[in-house]
């Protein structure tokens, strides 16, 4: 999922992405990219014991963001 936030009177422009990944042995992540739109931004690998821990994980943080304004 890659949602954005702009708001040009305060040149903002952000992105935000969420990607459920699985590595070679079975284990799922999240995996969130942010930062400005057109830099290559921060990333952070979050460990979950399944795949929907890692889902619902990953829709609380939309939530979140979608509150403060991303779409």
């Amino acid at each position: 999922m890659h949602i954005q936030r702009r708001d040009p009177t305060r040149r903002m422009a952000r992105f935000y992405r969420l990607v459920v990944v699985t590595d070679l042995w079975g284990q799922c992540s999240l995996l969130r990219e942010w930062g400005r739109i057109g830099s290559p931004g921060r990333v952070r690998l979050d460990p979950h014991h399944s795949e929907g821990a890692a889902i619902a994980a990953a829709g609380r943080l939309e939530r979140q963001k979608r509150r403060k304004g991303y779409a």
